[in-house]
């Protein structure tokens, strides 16, 4: 018991940080103007959800460790979407209605992992390592289903009739929904079942057994970190909104604190293994986030729309319509060969700056 506190410290400070926001958060809201406190307000909850959003993925790692390949990944990724489908809920929710938030937020999170996470992997991996393996079946089959789903999801409502702007009618959001799952369902039962194999590599291939107590302590210490993740994310949402709005920030940079939140303790996992020439492992990481990204977090964010009255809207434009087709497309090229190398890195790593650039002069 006593190794479990000792090593679970940092869940007392989420639940303490939590407690704090819970009985004197109309206090701590009061005085934004001051800049002094705003960065210590921001400083503490982003890094408080940070901890705990580390400890979520280092529990689910453990799993990964235990259950072997693909279900590993498997669960690292649905657990971090899980995440990020309760933080867009708990800030959409929250106050003002943001119809935006939501496109900016999977926008965010593609660039940050197709672009960023991808380029800091293949960059390591191919420094360390000149070349790099995977399995080329397995990325066909990631891009096969994330390629349709992000045009579908973010670029068709751009260009439907039936409805004024970049959204979808009642209709067209039920289909987008169903297929989402639908796909990705399909999906899961390929990757789990049938075609196991695509998303291994030989010397992968046998689960390894790893230390670290029983798998239930895992599982049930990863559910309790989300809890103050959910919350905190909501209290989080005030001081960003404040800066947003007072500073004439962009308001794209609410999805991307988020994406930052849930797409860091991946990025750490992810890069860690290219480091170690597992590029199997990481691309089960970066591909497998954005395909539950998009497949899951759409179809449950339109539910949580159409219950609270909420609206949201999907469709990129402008610069991020640009760079989501063209990730999208140089995707394709990197993942075509079975090989990696470090000018892929590059070129991934490129295209997450101009994103960066087009946040502040889109």
């Amino acid at each position: 018991m006593l190794k479990i506190i000792r090593e679970e410290r940092f869940l007392g400070v989420g639940i303490a940080t939590s407690l704090v926001f819970l009985l004197f958060g109309s206090r701590l809201d009061q005085d934004y103007s001051n800049p002094l406190y705003l960065t210590l307000i921001l400083a503490w909850l982003f890094s408080t959800i940070l901890g705990s959003v580390l400890a979520v993925v280092r529990h689910a790692d453990h799993l990964a460790e235990r259950l072997g390949q693909p279900y590993g990944t498997l669960i690292l990724t649905l657990s971090v979407t899980a995440v990020e489908a309760m933080s867009i809920s708990a800030v959409m929710l929250h106050g003002a209605n943001n119809p935006t938030l939501v496109r900016d937020t999977l926008m965010a999170v593609i660039m940050i992992i197709l672009n960023g996470m991808v380029g800091v992997s293949l960059l390591v991996g191919g420094w360390r390592h000149r070349e790099q393996q995977y399995n080329l079946q397995g990325a066909n089959a990631y891009l096969s289903v994330i390629i349709p789903l992000a045009v579908l999801g973010l670029v068709l409502p751009n260009m439907t009739h039936t409805t004024l702007g970049p959204t979808l009618s009642a209709a067209q959001e039920a289909f987008l929904a169903l297929m989402s799952v639908g796909l990705f369902c399909a999906f899961l039962a390929i990757q789990t079942g049938r075609h196991r194999g695509f998303f291994v590599l030989e010397a992968e291939a046998l689960p390894h057994q790893a230390s670290g107590g029983p798998l239930l302590k895992h599982a049930v210490l990863l559910v309790v970190y989300m809890v103050p993740v959910v919350f905190l994310a909501e209290q989080l949402a005030t001081p960003v909104d404040y800066v947003i709005e007072t500073l004439n920030a962009p308001v794209a940079l609410g999805g991307l604190a988020i994406a930052l939140l849930v797409a860091t303790p991946e990025a750490i996992s992810a890069t860690k293994a290219a480091f170690h020439n597992q590029l199997q492992r990481s691309m089960n990481i970066f591909l497998g986030s954005v395909l539950s990204t998009i497949g899951l977090t759409i179809p449950v964010m339109l539910v949580v729309s159409h219950l609270t009255g909420h609206p949201i809207t999907l469709g990129v434009q402008n610069g991020d319509l640009v760079m989501l087709l063209l990730t999208l497309f140089i995707s394709a090229i990197t993942f075509a060969s079975g090989r990696t190398n470090i000018l892929q890195g590059l070129v991934h790593g490129l295209l997450f700056l101009a994103y960066i650039l087009l946040i502040f002069e889109g």
